[in-house]
């Protein structure tokens, strides 16, 4: 079984990976590149995703794009469940339809409603890990027509699931009480990160001194909360790069960065390549 490594590098890819996992509290949220694919067998797992809170039930395949900061909160006792990973480059190139890309790169979740489907999706992960520890190009190959084949049966049941998951976002919202003030602040970020916020803005708005709110953030989720901010950013910069064709400064600048400086050595630093390198390794298919 495979947890959390809280060590890992901010947006290190993983590639085409199926593997089982077991929970873990995540002191910090994961980012990475690749769409994930989460199939939890028995239990439950609630993320803090994209400034919200998403319970992920067992039984129902759930998709999202894992460039959104994420991190696990809360599961169920002996919770199970496996994690693949998709290459973007990949998932973009399959020009799946348009209404489940969509809903992915806006930062949704995405999850087949249909329970019966359990065994089937639990049998053909276990198959994609095996094969995958294979490591030959054939078995490989194959798993990647499955994958597509898989992911476009999800597509169909997009149209279903966007207005559940519109009122998941209203009853998870900041004002709704559910959240302690770590998790406020959290969401405050991904709510406003394109904002010129501000630490003590972000303190005042949870009613904490502003020392206290960083040092609290801190201790909950391993990072900074300017880093954190930066993060949002980012992601938000990534989307725009893989889904339009805006200029690079505009995408700075409409990503919340005041410079396209600072917009340049934070997307260095966190996904280890220019915007612009970015951009063509993303590019869709012809």
């Amino acid at each position: 079984m495979v947890q959390f490594d809280p060590n890992r590098p901010d947006f290190m890819p993983y590639g085409l990976t199926c593997v089982r996992w077991t929970p873990s509290p995540m002191r910090r949220p994961d980012h990475h590149t690749e769409i994930e694919l989460n199939l939890l067998e028995t239990g439950w797992v609630t993320y803090l995703l994209g400034g919200r809170k998403v319970r992920i039930e067992a039984g129902h395949l759930s998709a999202f794009w894992a460039a959104i900061p994420h991190q696990i909160i809360d599961y169920g006792d002996e919770t199970e469940y496996f994690v693949a990973t998709i290459p973007l480059a990949w998932f973009l190139q399959c020009r799946l339809p348009e209404p489940l890309v969509q809903t992915l790169m806006r930062g949704e979740v995405v999850s087949e409603p249909d329970s019966r489907r359990m065994n089937f999706d639990s049998t053909l992960l276990a198959q994609w890990e095996r094969d995958l520890q294979d490591g030959s190009k054939e078995k490989r190959e194959i798993i990647m027509l499955e994958m597509h084949a898989r992911l476009r049966r999800l597509a169909a049941t997009v149209p279903a699931t966007q207005a559940a998951a519109k009122k998941q976002r209203l009853r998870t919202a900041l004002q709704d009480g559910g959240l302690n003030k770590s998790e406020q602040m959290a969401c405050l970020v991904a709510q406003r990160y394109l904002e010129p916020l501000t630490v003590a803005e972000i303190s005042d708005k949870v009613g904490l001194h502003p020392n206290y709110a960083m040092n609290l953030f801190k201790k909950a989720f391993g990072t900074t909360l300017i880093d954190y901010l930066t993060h949002h950013r980012v992601s938000h910069a990534q989307r725009m790069l893989v889904t339009t064709d805006e200029k690079i400064v505009e995408i700075a600048f409409s990503s919340g960065f005041n410079s396209i400086s600072r917009f340049n050595e934070a997307f260095r630093r966190a996904c280890g390549c220019s915007p612009r390198e970015y951009r063509v390794q993303h590019e869709k298919a012809p």
